[in-house]
């Protein structure tokens, strides 16, 4: 009798608690998608000369560090606050809690845009608050069912919050080799994340998606695929990387790129053509394999600049991923079936055609390097907003199966 008083007040609770604060992919999702586009859309208009705004730092700075720090930040800490209600059983992250962290967020995120005029320290304290604050929301739940294999991703935030103290450094102290390095740092790491998340997810949705048997994993090629990005990213970390001679560099992130190009083609991304969903997700993960191959050129001594290397991992890997997660778990959570509209669908094409302008056009066609920008970042935009439509009214509503979350 008992239980059952606890869980009529609980469910009175949840339906008091407007949808939008009952799982932290709902706000993070959504106001991450809104600032993807907000901020792609000024670094476009600044980037031609048709606006100019008293940004933190400068403008190449706000670019690289909010798209990062501000957009894919938001999306794993959603993520990661909403899975780690599954993988426990214990309710994640929900009402005043993630009002807070999603406040936080936000006000980085305008001191960033508006606060060139402000105390660099102030604009730097209050960035910093938000992923030790998702670290401290995720790691007591873990803790709490004692599920201490989910616990690697405590350090991960927390070591995006060292890269981003670096940065911010880097502009306190006017040492642009700071900035450059916790810029690096950050891309690593989110490289590894997604490397762990996808290896975890993707043999399950292509089987379930598929209608196939589930490809089993090879464990020695899993582990050296994901050791080689570890090595890569404790190289960066610890600035050893100069120590290395380019040839052994080289080498390095050519096994690296053929080591998860084999890991990621075992599970047959031809046979996902009809499921967006999943074909969205086998090109995300395939850059980035793209993005070490391209690093392994550049250290052989061919004209890829770091730039180009970087961007096949964040608009390439992290951008596609990204939108196709969230389509995927903004439906899967809401208790809906896995099957976006078609719209997705060309969002995902925009998105693809972003990442191989920014990344492909402007590498190999240096003479149309500004349109291939410009391109990238109105696909970018259009893609993004297609998700803000179709996915609005899903994010802001109950669950379609009445449960709670």
């Amino acid at each position: 009798m008992s239980n059952h008083r606890h869980s009529v007040t609980d469910m009175s609770r949840e339906q008091s608690l407007t949808p939008l604060l009952r799982q932290a992919f709902r706000p993070m999702f959504l106001l991450g998608a809104l600032y993807s586009v907000v901020a792609m859309a000024l670094w476009g208009m600044m980037l031609s000369g048709h606006l100019v705004l008293n940004v933190y730092a400068n403008v190449m700075f706000w670019h690289q560090h909010e798209m990062i720090f501000g957009f894919v930040a938001a999306i794993i800490v959603g993520f990661l606050l909403t899975a780690v209600q599954n993988w426990t059983g214990t309710r994640a992250t929900h009402g005043a809690s993630l009002l807070i962290l999603a406040l936080v967020w936000m006000l980085g995120r305008v001191l960033m845009l508006f606060g060139g005029s402000l105390p660099p320290l102030l604009v730097a304290t209050v960035d910093l608050i938000f992923l030790p604050l998702a670290a401290v929301f995720f790691g007591h739940i873990i803790l709490k069912a004692e599920q201490v294999r989910n616990l690697f991703f405590v350090p991960i935030l927390l070591l995006l919050t060292i890269s981003n103290g670096i940065m911010h450094a880097g502009v306190i102290l006017n040492q642009f080799q700071f900035v450059h390095y916790g810029s690096m740092n950050a891309v690593w790491l989110v490289t590894l994340v997604m490397s762990v998340v996808s290896g975890r997810v993707l043999p399950m949705f292509t089987a379930n998606g598929t209608n196939t048997p589930k490809v089993q994993p090879l464990v020695w090629l899993d582990r050296a695929a994901l050791g080689s990005i570890w090595l890569i990213f404790v190289l960066q970390f610890l600035l050893l990387k100069p120590l290395l001679a380019p040839s052994l560099l080289s080498a390095l992130y050519a096994i690296a790129a053929l080591l998860n190009f084999a890991r990621l083609i075992r599970l047959k991304m031809w046979i996902t053509w009809r499921v967006p969903l999943l074909w969205s997700l086998h090109i995300a993960v395939a850059f980035i394999p793209i993005g070490l191959a391209l690093f392994a050129l550049r250290y052989a001594g061919f004209a890829v600049s770091i730039s180009t290397g970087v961007h096949a991992l964040t608009a390439g890997a992290m951008g596609i991923m990204i939108l196709s997660m969230m389509a995927r778990v903004s439906l899967g959570h809401s208790g809906r079936l896995l099957q976006p509209k078609v719209i997705m669908t060309i969002a995902f094409a925009l998105v693809i055609l972003a990442a191989v302008s920014r990344v492909f056009l402007t590498w190999l066609l240096p003479g149309f390097a500004l349109q291939g920008y410009y391109f990238a970042i109105i696909a970018w935009v259009v893609a993004y907003v297609f998700y803000i439509v179709v996915y609005t009214p899903i994010l802001t509503a109950p669950r379609a199966d009445g449960r709670p979350g």
